[in-house]
């Protein structure tokens, strides 16, 4: 997808009125469009607050990340990425409680799978300080045959760090890679689904090579020296994670056979 768009709040909207129309879709038939969000400022995106309770101390900023994977179909995913940067209210315009978004910008990266190799991607500017950050957005098309996995960070680094590139977009994406990582494994359970196969079954000897590889010293728990290369090298199956473990205790169930579960049912 070789295409930008950009969009902030006023007073600096760029999009025109005809693509901001609910259900517009670009005439080149290749773009995503994103749902009309209301001009305000006060929008936050987190559908969970995952931070403890705020101390009784004065705020001064809140950045938030949100990042979903979306199944388009089993050989692709969409990873989908914004942050946004919020001043609270009363801080830069005295008396008056409106918070004010200073940064908010989206990222769609289209990811085939198991390659995990971006085959599109778009970049959109809701909301940024000066008229001049939107400059960059047509630069990102460069994300475009990446490798997500292992050496994303560092290649993300080259091609926009610094000043080549928008800060606050790029911290973004670098937080979006994890995300398509993860989705490794949800891919995964679907296609057990789909095949009829257990959730190991559904993995083929390169499948399970490459996501092996791309776990491979990523953390302690993955160390090539560490508790689960040990438990793969001497021929074994990792525990089901304990998150299900629990979920599957409180249900009465017996967390054993979870591979199995995952076989569709009929």
């Amino acid at each position: 997808m070789r295409w930008s768009t950009t969009r902030s709040y006023a007073p600096h909207r760029v999009a025109c009125a005809a693509c901001r129309q609910p259900g517009w879709v670009n005439p080149l038939g290749r773009a995503p469009v994103w749902p009309e969000r209301p001009a305000r400022s006060d929008i936050v995106p987190m559908a969970h607050d995952i931070l403890p309770d705020d101390p009784d101390l004065p705020l001064l900023h809140t950045r938030n990340y949100e990042v979903k994977s979306f199944l388009k179909d089993e050989n692709t995913v969409l990873i989908r990425g914004a942050v946004m940067d919020r001043k609270p209210g009363g801080l830069y315009v005295p008396d008056d409680d409106e918070p004010l978004v200073m940064h908010h910008m989206i990222v769609d990266l289209t990811v085939a799978y198991p390659q995990m190799e971006i085959i599109d991607a778009a970049v959109m500017f809701e909301a940024h300080p000066h008229t001049t950050c939107t400059n960059i957005v047509d630069h990102y098309q460069k994300l475009i045959g990446l490798n997500i996995a292992r050496g994303f960070t560092h290649r993300i680094r080259e091609l926009f760090g610094g000043p080549r590139a928008c800060t606050h977009t790029t911290a973004l994406i670098q937080a979006m890679a994890p995300v398509a990582v993860q989705t490794i494994w949800s891919m995964q359970a679907v296609r057990a689904k789909m095949t009829g196969t257990s959730f190991s079954e559904s993995v083929t000897p390169e499948e399970r090579k490459r996501s092996l590889a791309m776990n491979l010293n990523t953390c302690h728990v993955w160390a090539e020296d560490g508790p689960n290369m040990s438990l793969i090298s001497a021929g074994n199956e990792l525990p089901p994670p304990l998150q299900i473990v629990r979920r599957y205790r409180e249900l009465g169930l017996d967390a054993s056979g979870w591979s199995e579960t995952m076989r569709p049912k009929g």
